[in-house]
């Protein structure tokens, strides 16, 4: 299981079609804001299946990315899952930030349908350990 935490129906779609492409074949858990991506870390804590691989987006309501992350550092059952950061923010310091925070990616959003595509090797790579 892959989750994902996206309020963009566009780029959740996007998501989709990417991991489809690269053979990424996991169920995809999708959470529309910050609040639903921490309950489902919540639901892990309790006993919930962990995910293969999280994917945040920076800029999510309600509780931001960077919340949604400091969220699966602390928890007890989730602190190890892999966190590939998606965001269309090109701000060094947000990379920064996002690394101290120990994710495994940071992929910035293109303008174009290509380069979206590249996601799903990026989440490939996480999943079997390839350093992108």
């Amino acid at each position: 299981m892959i989750w994902l935490a996206e309020d963009n129906p566009a780029d959740v779609y996007l998501v989709r079609t990417s991991l489809k492409g690269h053979g990424v074949d996991a169920e995809l858990r999708v959470a529309h804001d910050g609040e639903e991506a921490i309950r489902m870390i919540e639901e892990v804590n309790s006993g919930a299946p962990l995910p293969a691989v999280a994917l945040v987006d920076l800029n999510l309501p309600k509780f931001s990315g960077p919340e949604v992350v400091k969220n699966l550092r602390e928890s007890t059952r989730c602190h190890d899952v892999p966190v590939i950061i998606i965001s269309s923010s090109p701000s060094l310091g947000d990379r920064e930030e996002m690394r101290d925070l120990g994710i495994s990616a940071y992929f910035r959003k293109p303008s174009n349908f290509e380069d979206f595509m590249r996601l799903g090797e990026v989440v490939r790579g996480v999943l079997h350990g390839v350093d992108e």
